[in-house]
């Protein structure tokens, strides 16, 4: 499905019931729940999840530029809170919720209009009932780190 196809939104709770986080997310991937809203924003999308696993892949756009003429650190920021928040999405239960409750980036090389499409790969490090752990990596076209942090996320039960 290419972004041009891709529809945009906030899934149901109706779309999502029964669904694992990890289901729901291939859901998106396959164009069956919309995409959020943030990634059309932000010129990414998540391409590939898997157990405490999530990859997303975007390519820098004028807009992102700060004074300087690089990407702004947001940008890459977002990138490392999705692919860390996803990967642990991909482990959550049907019903349960997350939030991040912090996100840390380290930022390794800047970020050009010209560096072409960049890979952000997300991984569940540990994973309680309550907190999960996770970290992401972005890397460029070369495979070079160009930026990684880690998150950590609190879980929401069913119903709360």
């Amino acid at each position: 499905m290419s972004a041009n196809e891709r529809v945009y939104g906030v899934a149901t709770p109706e779309q999502i019931a029964g669904m694992s986080g990890r289901e729901a997310l291939e859901a998106m991937i396959a164009g069956r729940l919309p995409a959020p809203p943030i990634a059309r924003l932000m010129g990414f999308e998540l391409v590939e999840v898997g157990d405490g696993l999530a990859i997303f892949e975007g390519t820098p756009f004028p807009d992102l530029l700060n004074p300087l003429g690089v990407v702004h650190g947001g940008w890459a920021l977002t990138l490392i809170d999705s692919a860390a928040g996803c990967a642990g999405h991909a482990t959550l239960a049907p019903g349960y919720g997350y939030t991040s409750v912090e996100t840390k980036a380290n930022f390794a090389r800047p970020i050009a209009p010209d560096t072409g499409k960049v890979r952000a790969e997300g991984r569940v490090l540990t994973a309680g009932r309550r907190i999960i752990a996770t970290e992401a990596r972005i890397t460029d076209s070369r495979g070079r780190i160009v930026a990684h942090g880690t998150s950590t996320l609190i879980v929401f039960p069913p119903g709360s």
